[in-house]
């Protein structure tokens, strides 16, 4: 691009995004989709990938044609776009056939700028026909992730993506995600066809997440604390393994004042999408779901995502907690982590129909995530260096925060070992602890386990230090589960040294999280003032009445950050609001009248 067309980039960045510059790499790969070139863009969620494929979408001539996996995903984008004054469109299920054929039509004309479609119906030989006789500026895969059958969230229909540079050679393709390891990386561009493509990584930091992984005892209970005391009335996604913990989570939430709304497959449709809607459209919903949920969700303003099953990758861990903070505010990424976690999960790869090498690959990863929740060192530091990123202890993760001790257990570690072996390894964790620490239960005695050598050895140790030891051998791979009895504990061959006494280990004590509150945190960064808050709520105010009359998500008609903006500026004319963030042309010649007024107010 030359530097008329760079400056062009610019205007068009101002004039229809509100934005007066780029951020990050958004500048190099803008320009290079715009002069043609093809890419892989990898950059954090909310990091403004958008922007990459959208801004090259109205430089280039022709409609830009948008993979999106989810329904959800392509009407926000679509409303946001139109807001913007961009002709924007989308082709999925929820259109009658007047629609498609209408859109087709505007298609074909020219009058699209970008539009939005699924994979599969991308692939229907009436949609690749239409292609072919339309104008098509570029091609934009978002989610490129869902091509890996490493990935967290693989999609079959995204293998057939290739066909789009058999058949238009000529046509420029950048694809995108916020989660690739180098391996996905690879696998991206070999099924993609993108060979010839520059690749763009953005730093995968997330700042204004903390990270907090607590030891699992009453998972419900802590989580409900963990929402009263720093995220009460927030937005906030919990997501759990199975869809009955899900419905039990929302109702248990639910009984104890939360606004809690349960998302899985199982529900009925209409009512899934109503739990959708109301988490994007209105204040404070919390969502307990499965992973199905989240990754349509454009929401800015979710304050925290919460684990109570523990996700299968890293990547996954990832995607999911990202999902928080999006407005780049202060934001919380918590999750409980027990022996049963790493239990369940090892069982679910074993019992996999996947080939040896699928479960082999699932097992490093499980591993490199365990890695992260039993370290005692900097989350953030951990989880940067799996996507190859170097990184500096960020003094915002519970690690930094309150250093966990580390402790020589390799006495407790070959104590515990010897239990699982001389009760048969056929006992889960609760039975095994009762035997270190001497209790004499119906159980025990009927099983003459109050006769083994190991009955009492324990005693020194509670009961929670003895879950931390067993949870901690399960992750290091001393133990794993016996599918053969649900919950028992069996030796691996990795526990032969340390029981010779060949090995020691140190293992980290849990101790409670204090932290300090998200919402204080969140308070002291936006720097506002008593004065400023009355018109800020104001301004929420007049957003959600928009919001409703409109039938679009709030933070469509704008963003948190720049109602804040606008309160801490104060703007007294159209020219000082057209100088903030965030306001387009559109958008101040529909809301400027209105927002001036109410800052006058």
């Amino acid at each position: 691009m030359n530097v008329p067309e760079e400056s062009r980039a610019l205007q068009l960045l101002n004039r229809v995004f509100g934005h007066s510059v780029f951020r990050g790499a958004q500048s190099d790969i803008v320009q290079h989709v715009a002069s043609g070139g093809d890419a892989l863009v990898l950059m954090p969620t909310g990091g403004g990938k958008s922007l990459c494929y959208q801004l090259p979408a109205l430089l280039r001539a022709g409609t830009a044609l948008v993979v999106s996996p989810l329904i959800a995903l392509m009407q926000d984008q679509v409303a946001a776009l139109k807001q913007l004054g961009v002709r924007a469109a989308f082709l999925n299920s929820t259109l009658d056939g007047r629609e498609v054929n209408a859109c087709e039509k505007a298609l074909r004309a020219g009058e699209l700028d970008l539009l939005y479609v699924a994979p599969e119906r991308l692939m229907m030989p009436r949609m690749l026909e239409c292609l072919s006789e339309s104008e098509i500026a570029l091609f934009a895969i978002d989610e490129a992730h869902c091509v890996s059958q490493w990935g967290h969230d693989f999609r079959p229909e995204y293998l057939q993506l290739s066909v789009l540079h058999e058949r238009f050679p000529s046509v420029p393709r950048i694809a995108l995600t916020a989660t690739a390891d180098p391996q996905t990386r690879d696998e991206i561009i070999r099924r993609l066809a993108l060979d010839n493509a520059r690749i763009f990584i953005s730093s995968f930091d997330r700042p204004n997440i903390r990270y907090t992984i607590v030891d699992k005892q009453d998972a419900r209970a802590q989580l409900l604390r963990f929402i009263r005391e720093d995220h009460d009335g927030e937005a906030g996604i919990v997501y759990c393994l199975s869809r009955r913990k899900v419905d039990e989570t929302a109702v248990w939430l639910k009984s104890h004042g939360v606004r809690a709304l349960p998302y899985h497959a199982g529900m009925d449709s209409s009512l899934r999408a109503e739990h959708q809607n109301r988490f994007q459209r209105e204040e404070g919903i919390v969502v307990v779901a499965t992973i199905a949920f989240g990754m349509g969700i454009d929401k800015p303003d979710v304050r925290f995502v919460a684990h109570l099953d523990l996700p299968k990758s890293i990547e996954g861990y990832y995607q999911e907690t990202g999902r928080a903070g999006r407005d780049g505010a202060p934001a919380d990424a918590w999750m409980a982590y027990g022996l049963g976690d790493v239990v369940q999960q090892r069982r679910m790869i074993d019992e996999s129909e996947g080939s040896e090498d699928y479960r082999r690959v699932s097992v490093a990863k499980l591993d490199a995530l365990l890695g992260l929740c039993e370290s005692a060192g900097c989350r953030r530091v951990r989880l940067l260096a799996y996507f190859g990123e170097a990184g500096e202890p960020c003094g915002n993760c519970d690690n930094c925060l309150e250093p966990p001790q580390v402790w020589d257990a390799t006495e407790a570690a070959r104590k515990a070992l010897s239990c699982i072996y001389r009760t048969g390894q056929r006992f889960g964790a609760m039975h095994l602890i009762d035997v270190l620490r001497g209790r004499e239960t119906e159980r025990i005695v009927q099983r003459d386990h109050h006769r083994l050598g190991v009955f009492g050895i324990g005693a020194d140790l509670d009961d929670a230090a003895w879950r931390n030891v067993f949870r901690q051998l399960a992750a290091l791979g001393y133990v794993c589960p016996d599918h053969e009895a649900w919950g028992a504990l069996k030796l691996t061959e990795a526990s032969r040294a340390m029981l010779k006494g060949e090995q020691s280990v140190e293992m980290r004590h849990v101790i409670p999280r204090k932290g300090r509150a998200a919402k204080a945190r969140r308070s002291a960064a936006s720097g506002a003032t008593v004065a400023d808050s009355a018109l800020l709520e104001r301004l929420k105010a007049w957003r959600m009445t928009q919001s409703r009359e409109q039938g679009v998500p709030a933070y469509v008609i704008f963003h948190d950050r720049t109602l804040v903006e606008i309160a801490a500026a104060q703007p007294a004319d159209l020219d000082a609001l057209a100088a903030l963030g965030g306001i387009g042309a559109k958008k101040l010649e529909r809301y400027g009248a209105a927002l001036l007024e109410l800052v006058r107010g």
